[in-house]
């Protein structure tokens, strides 16, 4: 690693911090004393992109970040999470272990992270990539989002019945046992 003062190839590790993504190591240069911070990540090996054209290129990241930001741009959502959200798509499509992957797939996976994420920016996302040209696709993609929010309202009241029914059953169970028990103490003092 050379010094970025001197441009020396000595240098010596004062520090090392990790995390799941990357490790930040804090250097010192042995010629002229400068100290400076380096970071190692893991490299994915990610395909190449075949666009719409058929033209193929790099994956790139930060053109990645960049569609995301946009989308999400005046919306409350921080760069921390548009991070969480770059990093586990590159995740996602390093693990499809491909050597191509259409543009269109990207987006999908853009999409279902910005549904979780936000659901403004998941229609913004949706109109450009999906390329609406009228307001009757906004409308639809919104009833789409109503229709999911719906059943997972209804998920949750199903759970949540279950989880009475459940409970209400082990309280009828434990009644059963405990007059059970009072009947046999009754007829063994009888």
């Amino acid at each position: 690693m050379k010094c970025p003062k001197c441009g020396s190839e000595r240098s010596s590790v004062v520090d090392s911090r990790g995390d799941a993504g990357s490790i930040r190591r804090r250097r010192e240069c042995s010629a002229c004393s400068f100290r400076y911070t380096t970071f190692e990540r893991i490299e994915y090996s990610l395909p190449l992109v075949v666009k719409k054209d058929g033209r193929r290129e790099a994956f790139k990241s930060s053109k990645l970040r960049s569609g995301i930001l946009r989308a999400c741009e005046k919306r409350p959502v921080s760069i921390e999470v548009v991070d969480r959200v770059v990093e586990a798509i590159e995740r996602k499509i390093s693990e499809l272990c491909l050597k191509e992957i259409p543009s269109r797939q990207i987006g999908d996976h853009i999409m279902e992270a910005l549904r979780a994420v936000d659901k403004i920016a998941y229609v913004r996302f949706a109109s450009v990539y999906r390329e609406f040209s009228d307001v009757s696709q906004f409308v639809d993609t919104l009833k789409g989002l109503e229709e999911i929010k719906i059943a997972a309202e209804q998920s949750k009241k199903e759970k949540a019945a279950l989880k009475d029914a459940e409970a209400s059953k082990a309280l009828a169970e434990s009644n059963i046992v405990r007059v059970k028990q009072e009947v046999g103490d009754k007829c063994s003092l009888e």
